[in-house]
């Protein structure tokens, strides 16, 4: 992807626009992003036929205020401008009920969405206009000054929200306390946008921050088809504003649903940038998704959000090495940013990097200890000390900060596992879940807190959905099929845990089609311990030739091959699309963990695993068999190799005293 000249220049004045634009409504947050994107597209090399085309466009400069192209709009910001600068001064100090009083004062909200003037008993009839008889008509206010005035007291509402909630994990804390301002801003929205889309207004038309801000509140109150439309209309109006993409992406519950939404979006380099961050906070990975990420870096090659895309799609694509290459590049990059790192200390959690990850929580505490971010920096480095009371408390500051923290809530559930204390990971857990519902990680803590409970059904449960969140994650399947096993359903069991090494293969290998049983043969590594399983799973069905195959197959890991008899076709013919998804609501991290809890991805296997527990039992149970079929040379090759191991050495001398006393007994019968 490359642009011209003059489009890399018109797309430096549009990111202009968006940061003054964001600034002028205090939606700091879209224009700091804004802005990182702006400072990350390099200085275009203007030709001779470009430079005067550009005359016009190079060096341009913002004045304090951004013109409003509508003459009523204009006319309103000048005339409020004094009241404008007034309110923004509060909002900037954190007053927020200041801030929406210098427009919207309490008495004015109140007469206006009195019960009364919304009782639907005093509507007009149908036909004589739409206004209600005791209803006063709205203020005449610029759209700048009505959004500050408006979000101002969605943010006050939210602030009390915070304050009247309870110590986090506290005996009270149950998640209940809503935004009691929603319903005047929801409602205040309601009448303007009503009043706007009749036929008969001459009033100016929207600027797309209003539907932004209404969606943002329809969110909240739970109805989100009719956010997603606002918030659409949204981004089509003002496609500059992050903040409504980012509410739309978390409205997205899977890429079916994204690839629907793409063709109706506005179609420009925001829809892309939309496209490829949504497919990466759903776990997605592959090629295309690569290559569009590359692309994009090509425009923004220092973007510290491009960067953070592409280091996130190795970290979910279990390229861990990879992806703390890329976080470290970054770091260097940006060493004062702090977005996105309690990913990379997820990382270097998991790939035991116990000094960086030192270093790291030392540096997020230098810079700012009170970020979300920091504590949950500092409560990862706890946890690899196996210090998981103050992992804990870092995780708790973490929620006390930001509740919707996702990451504090899901490690604050390791953390409550390994100190035996499941009642609160399990409600962790759950927190987590109405925070994120594509949060796997979560789903998968909560499979393996009740199966620690012995409480198999509902372990199940959970575990079926995050292998629906993560359908080529073996890990997810691993466990799917471990908890059907212990329900005694060893049939599933086994289709489970076939999909778990074909979804290893698609990692480790990049194997996409599952036609035939030499390309089970070529994988590069399979989970001896999930090998092991499926035969005994066969074993106990009495279909013994399929559980000699899987043995064998087993014992192969070792030196990283496969057997040369093993027929695995059932795991090449098994269907990678079957279902063991449940979709309903009741019951019937990630790769290499400490203490079995996930944190982030799991690292590749290497070649050959060496004797492990799991090749060593199917080595004693092939020559137990090979016993029961009277192959006698093969049953003293496999022992004498389980005394070689060191495994199972007694078992192993037994049997082979057993083969010889047999050999001796037939061979004085044939005399």
């Amino acid at each position: 992807m490359r642009l011209s000249a003059i489009d890399t220049l018109h797309l430096k004045e549009a990111l202009q626009n968006a940061v003054v634009k964001c600034s002028e409504r205090c939606l700091y947050q879209s224009a700091k992003w804004a802005a990182e994107l702006l400072d990350s597209v390099p200085d275009p090399v203007l030709s001779e036929l470009d430079q005067e085309a550009a005359a016009g466009l190079q060096g341009y400069q913002h004045p304090a205020f951004s013109s409003n192209p509508d003459p009523v709009e204009a006319e309103l910001e000048a005339k409020e401008l004094s009241k404008y600068l007034l309110a923004k001064s509060f909002f900037d100090c954190k007053e927020f009920d200041r801030c929406a009083s210098v427009f919207l004062p309490d008495s004015l909200l109140s007469g206006l969405l009195s019960t009364k003037a919304n009782d639907p008993a005093n509507a007009t009839p149908k036909g004589k206009g739409n206004a209600l008889p005791f209803e006063k008509a709205l203020p005449t206010l610029s759209q700048k000054s009505l959004f500050l005035a408006l979000y101002a007291k969605v943010i006050s509402g939210e602030k009390k929200k915070n304050e009247e909630s309870e110590m986090i994990m506290g005996p009270q804390d149950l998640g209940t306390i809503k935004n009691s301002h929603l319903v005047i801003v929801s409602r205040f929205l309601e009448r303007w946008f009503a009043e706007h889309k009749a036929e008969d207004s001459d009033l100016p038309p929207s600027q797309g921050f209003l539907e932004y801000l209404y969606g943002m509140v329809l969110v909240k109150e739970k109805n989100e088809d009719a956010a997603f439309d606002y918030l659409l209309n949204s981004v089509h109006l003002f496609p500059w504003n992050w903040g409504a993409w980012l509410e739309l992406t978390n409205l997205i519950s899977g890429v079916e649903q994204l690839n629907k939404i793409t063709p109706v979006l506005p179609q420009n380099i925001m829809s892309f940038i939309f496209y490829a961050n949504t497919a990466v906070n759903l776990y997605q990975q592959g090629q295309d998704l690569a290559a569009s990420v590359n692309d994009l870096l090509k425009l923004f090659p220092t973007s510290s959000f491009i960067l953070t895309c592409r280091a996130l799609l190795n970290y979910h694509s279990k390229d861990l090495y990879t992806a703390e290459q890329n976080f470290s590049n970054l770091l260097a990059l940006h060493p004062h940013r702090l977005d996105s790192l309690d990913h990379y200390s997820n990382i270097l959690y998991v790939l035991n990097m116990r000094p960086k990850l030192a270093f790291l929580a030392h540096l997020c505490s230098s810079i700012d200890k009170f970020r979300p971010e920091s504590c949950v920096v500092i409560g990862n480095y706890y946890s690899l000390l196996s210090q998981h009371e103050k992992a804990v408390q870092y995780f708790r500051r973490a929620l006390t900060l930001d509740r919707s923290c996702l990451s504090a809530w899901t490690l604050m559930g390791h953390e409550y596992v390994e100190l035996k204390n499941t009642h609160a990971a399990i409600e962790s857990y759950r927190r987590a879940v109405d925070v994120n519902r594509r949060d796997y990680r979560a789903w998968y803590g909560l499979g393996q807190t009740y199966e620690v409970l012995e409480m198999n059904a509902y372990a199940l449960y959970y575990y079926k959905k995050a292998a629906g969140l993560r359908p080529w994650d073996g890990k997810m399947w691993q466990a799917v099929g471990s908890c059907l096993q212990k329900m005694g359903k060893d049939r599933d069991g086994i289709k489970a845990l076939k999909r778990a090494l074909l979804a290893d293969s698609y990692y480790d290998s990049t194997v996409s089609s599952f036609g035939s049983a030499g390309q089970v043969d070529r994988m590069a590594q399979m989970d001896p311990e999930v090998l092991l399983q499926i035969a005994t799973m066969y074993d106990r069905l009495g279909e013994v030739e399929e559980a000699r195959a899987y043995m064998e197959l087993c014992v192969a890991q070792e030196d990283g091959g496969a057997a040369e008899n093993a027929d695995a076709s059932a795991l090449a013919t098994s269907n990678p699309g079957e279902s063991f998804i449940v979709h309903g609501d009741s019951p019937g991290s990630e790769g290499d963990v400490e203490g079995g809890y996930e944190r982030g991805g799991g690292a590749a296997q290497v070649e050959g695993t060496g004797v492990t527990v799991a090749t060593s039992k199917a080595r004693m149970w092939l020559a137990r068999h090979a016993m029961r079929t009277e192959d006698y040379v093969t049953a003293n090759r496999l022992a004498t190799e389980l005394c070689q191991d060191g495994v199972e050495v007694e078992e192993a001398k037994a049997l082979i005293r057993e083969v010889r006393s047999r050999v001796e007994l037939a061979d004085l019968t044939e005399r």
